[in-house]
């Protein structure tokens, strides 16, 4: 999800001000109130605001606005991941996609490709792809996250291991400079477990801020992957840890 300059501007007023009015933003750009509604409509769709009588307000919860803001941190970085991830995967591939603004990115850049079938817990992933007609889209059950539409718990982990697929592209919340791969939920952690175990190849996307972060819960290890994208690796033991285990570097900042 992009935003437009005005839509950047309507959210950081509301945000401001608590609630936004569609006069008094017709007003501010110097546009018609449809325009401003229909401004408004798309960002309530969106989740960013909800819809008043005659405006807007900023939500009362920021779980919600957070995850929006974690699609902005590295944003370049992660749509270069995603068209790297796609070139791995050819058309008419099964594939599971995990929950994670990086998995999406990839998810938005297999959208040229014909005949996929898309597994995934990622409500975000599923309504993405679900619109091509070459494309069979299946999506677990279980509890759906509200923050970001992520869908955890037993019942997700016994439908994803149903299948064995080509592709797992997986997304982690933290790397430690060991190797390990944690997340914060322990309930996706059991499912993202699942994904690796029951595909051939696993696709690792993960843009570098990941390693300046830490998390409680551990997925597994590096050297469980296959191939593990990245804007850029700087960190030593992560590099020995590829090397040694014979999992694919791939830098798409690299120089």
């Amino acid at each position: 999800m992009f935003l437009s300059p005005r839509h950047s501007q309507i959210i950081q007023m509301a945000k401001d001000n608590g609630r936004v009015l569609v006069d008094d933003l017709a007003a501010h750009f110097d546009v018609t109130p449809q325009t401003i509604r229909k401004d408004l409509n798309d960002l309530c769709e969106q989740r960013l605001l909800t819809r008043i009588h005659g405006g807007a307000l900023f939500p009362s919860g920021i779980e919600n606005m957070e995850y929006e803001s974690r699609r902005k941190i590295a944003a370049e970085e992660k749509r270069a991941i995603g068209r790297a991830a796609a070139r791995l995967i050819p058309d008419n591939a099964s594939l599971f996609i995990n929950i994670g603004t990086t998995t999406e990115a990839v998810s938005e850049a297999l959208l040229d490709h014909n005949g996929l079938m898309v597994i995934t817990n990622n409500i975000n992933v599923a309504n993405r792809m679900r619109v091509l007609p070459s494309f069979e889209v299946v999506i677990a059950g279980g509890v759906v996250r509200g923050s970001d539409g992520g869908i955890v718990g037993e019942a997700a982990v016994d439908f994803i291991k149903q299948f064995k697929v080509d592709y797992a592209v997986i997304g982690v919340s933290a790397i430690d400079h060991d190797g390990a791969l944690l997340d914060f939920d322990f309930r996706e952690v059991k499912v993202a477990q699942a994904i690796i175990a029951n595909a051939r190849q696993v696709i690792l996307v993960s843009d570098s801020t990941k390693f300046e972060r830490t998390a409680p819960v551990r997925i597994g290890h590096l050297s469980q992957v296959d191939t593990f994208i990245t804007d850029r690796c700087d960190i030593a033991t992560v590099r020995r840890i590829c090397l040694d285990n014979e999992v694919e570097l791939i830098e798409t900042a690299a120089k």
